[in-house]
């Protein structure tokens, strides 16, 4: 009897503290305890074949201790994804960077593990904390840079910029974790770590080589923030080799960065199955004994993958201790212990989330606004934009991606329960009013059989008043290496893409509606930039829509008939030509980006238009300051044109060209998305630290030195938008940030 009474009070804790302070069968159960006394108490009662299958992502259940089985696999890249209950789906990344808007992206974290907390109290309390893409270890944000336009994989980042990248992953981190002092929302992850952009196809094997300088220029900045500031508690280790070694066997990166430099404290994990690429592809290792007994040691405490159990076989052999092994499995508990897995609920503030928060109207209120926001008007010939729905009378509305809701997911996305696509948009809010005549005309990357030729659609589409084709691609054929990348068509490769031109066949169907003279309205969606080459001289106005999630068509719509003004911006650089990229498999930064590419680009990073104008005052700032102090810089916005509209404000700093010092072009430093009525004005004010006017030297290190540097303030890149120039003159002894 008393053996079965103990078991009942065993199973009473999973589900959220049905023993009270009186009744603790193991102090690792006392939240009154010290959290390390706690994680010290529950490994010391744990066998080693235990301790070593609790270092999997799929942690099975240790039922003598009452500890749950736990999956640490789950993702919330864009809302939570891959459940099978109906969730809110904002939209992709690539997106959301375009909004320029880091508290809205923070608003959407905290959104999507409200969600996600929901959906895992009520596992919880039912027992099933077992279950893949149901817990509360999210493997986001990607924070890797989008160095190339090609990679299938870019639509999961904030784009090509280090201090874009860094600010917005650090607003989803607050916003998944939250913000009480003890207790974890949910986790975010911080990845790939390191030096991991494409190519997909040979990601397992491929040999990452950069210099110090790009490192820690371009391919670090992020991740240092997202530690030493968002204070992140996740980071995934990539599947490619730096330098000769595998990233998740990675001293150098995982134990002198991550741990002694940037003070990391919280669980790293592997990519999926990447340790088992250390013997099999990067063949680096004789087998995967040595192979895990290494990914442990050099600081990789989780395995996604089904190798680490012969960690056991590692002890045995004298490869790694038993102690060594409870280093990493202590940060793995540590973070259970902060999710409240093992506390009553009334002490988590978290434990309470129900039902009623999933697609509530204020998330999807949210979704719709963030959709909104991302959106990027490119071109708008004599201000065609936005239409007037009075003087229209009918509407061509072609392409293939006019209907096509899954196109708006992107991957790595949950369902919702409603996707407005482009058509169902236009069709409820003009249906009785406007002819909509639906003409799909062509797939995303070939003709559709039996369908009706081209010239017989541009016939159709001339009955119209104006045509709008909304075209692009999808996630089928970019994204990842197994997930995308169509086969049997070209452009795309193992779900990288080897052009950025649009799908040959969109562009001969645009050429033929070209010729009906009908105003041709371009609506792409894609989780990167297409060069535009004919479509930029040739469509009367372009509009950027990415992937934009369950309300992509009403944000599209507002857009185009004039209910929002359009303020997204580019997180990338729309090149004129494949010729201007350098090799795929390159990885420096010579060339690359706005930061350091020297030729003409079509659309700049930063770029987008309005349905207004915006003036920029002087910059008032103190003309000098000294090394290691901060300064502020100050302009006025005002709203010069005849509406209500939102400015991306951005700060550019400009080193001079110097000797050997390689320094970019210009640098993103600053920015602020502000919204001014027709005639109002407003202060936008910078601060300015060491840290941005520093520059990384040759070695990797941080400095700030003498000298003087151009400043510059307006709604995107200087040669091309409105704004103000300064200058700066830094004076003082050379001062190393880190």
């Amino acid at each position: 009897m008393k053996s079965k009474l103990k078991s009942i009070m065993l199973l009473a804790a999973l589900f959220w503290g049905g023993l009270t302070a009186q009744t603790y069968d193991y102090p690792f159960r006392n939240p009154e305890l010290p959290l390390d006394v706690r994680v010290q108490d529950v490994i010391s009662r744990l066998t080693l074949e235990e301790k070593v299958q609790l270092m999997k992502h799929a942690a099975p259940a240790i039922p003598r201790l009452g500890i749950p089985a736990y999956n640490w696999w789950n993702e919330a890249l864009h809302g939570v994804a891959r459940t099978k209950e109906k969730v809110t789906v904002f939209p992709q990344a690539i997106g959301m960077a375009a909004t320029f808007d880091p508290e809205a992206l923070q608003k959407m974290g905290d959104m999507t593990s409200s969600e996600g907390r929901a959906l895992f109290n009520e596992d919880l309390r039912e027992g099933k904390t077992g279950d893949i893409y149901r817990g509360l270890t999210y493997w986001t944000p990607n924070i890797n840079i989008f160095r190339d336009p090609r990679w299938g994989r870019g639509q999961e980042t904030y784009g090509e910029d280090p201090y874009l990248t860094a600010k917005m992953g650090s607003a989803i981190v607050r916003g998944l974790e939250g913000n009480d002092p003890y207790y974890l929302k949910a986790v975010a992850c911080a990845k790939h770590y390191a030096v991991h952009s494409g190519p997909e196809h040979n990601r397992h094997s491929y040999d990452a080589r950069v210099s110090m300088y790009d490192l820690w220029d371009t391919y670090l900045p992020a991740f240092r923030e997202l530690v030493t500031k968002a204070k992140v508690h996740g980071v995934m280790c990539a599947y490619n080799r730096f330098e000769g070694t595998p990233c998740c066997g990675h001293n150098e990166l995982l134990q002198d960065i991550l741990r002694n430099q940037w003070k990391f404290n919280g669980y790293v994990t592997s990519d999926c199955w990447a340790v088992s690429d250390f013997a099999q592809y990067h063949k680096t290792h004789s087998n995967d004994t040595e192979a895990v007994v290494d990914a442990v040691l050099n600081g990789t405490d989780l395995e996604c993958g089904n190798l680490y159990q012969k960690l056991q076989q590692g002890v045995e052999k004298g490869l790694i201790s038993e102690k060594e092994i409870n280093v990493s499995l202590a940060r793995l508990f540590e973070i259970q212990f902060k999710l409240g897995m093992y506390d009553p609920a009334g002490r988590v503030p978290y434990a309470s989330i129900g039902r009623e928060v999933i697609e509530s109207d204020a998330h999807k209120k949210h979704a719709y606004e963030m959709a909104q926001k991302s959106m990027v008007l490119l071109k708008n010939n004599k201000n065609i934009l936005p239409l007037n729905a009075s003087k229209i009378k009918r509407i061509a509305l072609i392409g293939p991606n006019m209907d096509n809701g899954s196109t708006q997911l992107a991957n790595y996305f949950g369902t919702p329960s409603e996707i407005i696509t482009p058509y169902k948009s236009l069709q409820k809010r003009f249906g009785s009013s406007i002819q909509i005549d639906t003409l799909t005309g062509v797939g995303i990357v070939q003709k559709l059989e039996g369908a009706p030729s081209f010239a017989q659609v541009a016939a159709q589409a001339k009955k119209a008043d104006i045509i709008i084709f909304i075209g692009g691609i999808s996630a089928d054929y970019e994204g990842e290496a197994g997930d995308a990348g169509a086969a049997g068509y070209g452009g795309f490769a193992s779900g990288d893409r080897t052009t950025m031109k649009l799908p040959p066949v969109q562009t001969e169907l645009m050429k033929e509606l070209k010729k009906t003279g009908r105003p041709l309205i371009l609506v792409n969606m894609s989780g990167s930039v297409m060069n535009f080459d004919w479509e930029s001289r040739n469509a009367d106005a372009i509009l950027q829509a990415w992937y934009g999630g369950q309300a992509a068509g009403d944000a599209i719509t507002d857009v185009l008939f004039g209910d929002y003004n359009p303020a997204g911006r580019m997180p990338l650089t729309t090149y004129m030509n494949d010729s201007d990229l350098p090799d795929f498999e390159d990885y420096s930064m010579a060339n690359r980006t706005y930061r350091y590419f020297k030729g003409d680009v079509r659309y700049p990073f930063g770029y987008g238009l309005s349905y207004t104008t915006f003036g920029y005052a002087p910059l008032t700032n103190n003309s000098t300051v000294k090394t290691g102090e901060s300064i502020q810089v100050a302009t006025t916005v005002t709203n010069t044109g005849k509406r209500a509209g939102d400015e991306v404000v951005q700060l550019y700093v400009s080193h001079p060209q110097n000797g050997n010092t390689r320094v970019p072009l210009r640098a993103l430093k600053g920015f602020k998305r502000i919204h001014l009525d027709k005639g109002e004005s407003r202060q936008v004010i910078f601060t300015l630290s060491p840290e941005e006017l520093a520059l990384v030297d040759e070695k990797g290190n941080l400095v700030e030195k003498e000298g003087s540097v151009e400043l510059y303030i307006g709604g995107g890149q200087p040669y091309k938008s409105e704004g103000s120039f300064g200058e700066l003159k830094i004076e003082g002894d050379s001062y190393v940030v880190y």
